[in-house]
């Protein structure tokens, strides 16, 4: 995971997930997916797509495209719904390492301040409180 995520922001120069889903040719559309999914991925007839709920805060929004792209990235050929019952409360294999490629990804041009806690080190990166538990 490290490795790809390396490999990844140095053929982009960048860490921002959109930015490296439009250079991979992945389209993000923005709409409407109801109450209880932030975030999709899937493929159809070789076109790649990651679908992010709207009314989402622009930090969840950046996570969830880096959770998408993780499934790209990760878990090729299989289409994963970030829905908020396996993900916070009963995280699967998949969605546990989506979530913590999301949080590498978004930390890595960034090192915690001297005198600055995880949790503030987070925060200065855009994470929601709710992943902190990903970051290893």
């Amino acid at each position: 995971m490290d490795k790809i995520i390396h490999v990844l922001i140095r053929r982009y120069k960048t860490n921002c997930p959109f930015e490296i889903a439009s250079q991979l040719n992945i389209q993000v559309w923005h709409c409407d997916l109801g109450e209880s999914t932030r975030g999709m991925y899937y493929r159809k007839l070789r076109r790649r797509f990651i679908a992010i709920h709207l009314g989402l805060s622009d930090p969840w929004q950046k996570f969830i495209c880096a959770h998408e792209l993780a499934h790209d990235r990760l878990h090729p050929g299989i289409s994963r719904f970030f829905l908020d019952e396996q993900s916070f409360y009963n995280a699967g294999k998949y969605e546990r390492q989506a979530n913590q490629f999301a949080v590498k990804l978004l930390t890595a041009s960034a090192s915690p301040q001297p005198g600055e806690d995880r949790e503030q080190f987070l925060r200065r990166c855009s994470i929601p409180p709710e992943l902190y538990k990903f970051l290893t």
